[in-house]
């Protein structure tokens, strides 16, 4: 229990500084870095001739190792907005940096290189391939690396084990639950140490249970892993465990 006002001691000046609750000297903690910083962002579709504004002059700054979560109805522009900040779409106009890259002006093949450094994907359908088991899905990261066969294998128990699933290596997708699915696609997403993790919907297929047990790693990975993850979510039950809650509308955060 917190102590009251009454109950805490005052706290002795320092003449030079130093961390004293009470020192006016003090120096501030640095504020965290910003690991996404978006500047002057509008993104563009055509339909025929016809263009489709679905980001317009939209600033964003999102403080590394922060849980966000952004809300919005359909059509606002929330995927849009993740894909930009995942690398797997580029602005119309505007800046775009990620992780001290400036990710809208690269290659094609440097922003694959910088996607697979920096990125951890986790998707609503959890996008799992039918036919290899859980630690083939999530070796799959790994094999555009140059790392040897034992090092895959232990990045891959690791990833199992931090999801929970490390006596589930050998099980195929159909033996799993759709919960289960979901973890090893975040034992995917974690098992290349990204930056950032993006989360679009993860836990749209899901029962409640189940949303929770996802929800629930996901804080773990922020709290304890000090990941910094961006999710898309309709979900108000999702949003409220986020340590920071935006919303998009009309391709603007409001």
């Amino acid at each position: 229990m917190e102590p009251t006002s009454a109950e805490t001691k005052a706290e002795p000046k320092s003449e030079k500084g130093g961390d004293k609750s009470g020192d006016p000297y003090r120096t501030p903690a640095p504020a965290p870095k910003s690991i996404v910083t978006l500047r002057g962002i509008f993104k563009t579709f055509w339909r025929g001739k016809e263009p489709v504004r679905v980001l317009q002059n939209l600033d964003l700054d999102v403080p590394e190792g922060s849980f966000e979560a952004l809300m919005g109805p359909s059509g606002s522009g929330k995927s849009t907005l993740l894909n930009l900040i995942a690398g797997l779409d580029r602005p119309t106009e505007g800046t775009l940096e990620v992780n001290g890259a400036n990710i809208g002006t690269m290659s094609d093949n440097n922003l694959a290189k910088w996607r697979s450094r920096t990125v951890g994907f986790i998707f609503q359908a959890y996008n799992l391939m039918p036919v290899l088991t859980a630690a083939q899905n999530v070796e799959l990261p790994l094999l555009l690396t140059k790392l040897n066969s034992a090092d895959r294998k232990k990045r891959v128990e690791i990833a199992l084990r931090v999801v929970g699933l490390e006596n589930r290596a050998d099980h195929y997708p159909k033996q799993l639950s759709g919960g289960q699915e979901q973890r090893v696609a975040i034992a995917r997403a974690i098992v290349n140490d990204p930056t950032i993790i993006v989360a679009d919907e993860p836990t749209g297929d899901l029962d409640r249970a189940s949303a929770d047990e996802i929800l629930t790693l996901l804080e773990k990975l922020n709290k304890e892993f000090k990941k910094t993850i961006f999710m898309v979510t309709h979900d108000p039950a999702a949003a409220d465990r986020a340590t920071v809650k935006r919303r998009l509308d009309k391709g603007a955060l409001i």
